[in-house]
C-alpha cells in the first residue's frame, strides 16, 4: 500500500490554491472553484484541496511536509509572506519542526526528520 494524496477542505480553493502554490506545491488538476490537485516537490505523493460551504469545527488536519533544509525554508517562505506560528526547533523526537496554518486553519508542519521519520531509535521491530 502507498499513500496516493491527502485532500482538505477549504471555504476559498482559489486563495487556498495560491497559498499551496507558495509554499512548493506544483498544481496539477485545476477545477476551482471545486477542487484542485497538486504534485510535491518530491516523492510521489499529491495533496488536493476541495471546496465546502463550512470547514468542521473541531477535526482538523495536520499537514506535515517534509524539507532538506527547515531554517532556510521558514526563512525563503517568510519572504514571500508566509506567517509562522512557532520556528525551527529541534523536538525529543529527533525532528526539526516549524509550525504555520493555512488560510483555512489546518495546522501546517514544516520539518525534517531524515532516517527518523521511519526508523527513530525506539522502532519498535
Amino acid at each position: 500500500m502507498n499513500l496516493n494524496q491527502v485532500t482538505i477542505p477549504s471555504v476559498d480553493v482559489e486563495k487556498a490554491t495560491k497559498f499551496y502554490e507558495t509554499l512548493g506545491l506544483k498544481l496539477i488538476v485545476d477545477s476551482i472553484p471545486r477542487y484542485v490537485r497538486f504534485e510535491c516537490p518530491d516523492g510521489n505523493s499529491t495533496f488536493s484541496i476541495h471546496q465546502v460551504e463550512a470547514l468542521p469545527k473541531e477535526l482538523r488536519a495536520t499537514i506535515y511536509f517534509e524539507v532538506d533544509n527547515v531554517d532556510q525554508t521558514v526563512l525563503t517562505l517568510q519572504q514571500k509572506g508566509i506567517a509562522f506560528e512557532s520556528f525551527p526547533e529541534d523536538k525529543p523526537w529527533l525532528w526539526r519542526e516549524a509550525h504555520l496554518n493555512d488560510l483555512d486553519g489546518n495546522p501546517i508542519i514544516i520539518y525534517h526528520a531524515g532516517k527518523n521519520r521511519k526508523n527513530p531509535p525506539w522502532r519498535i521491530s
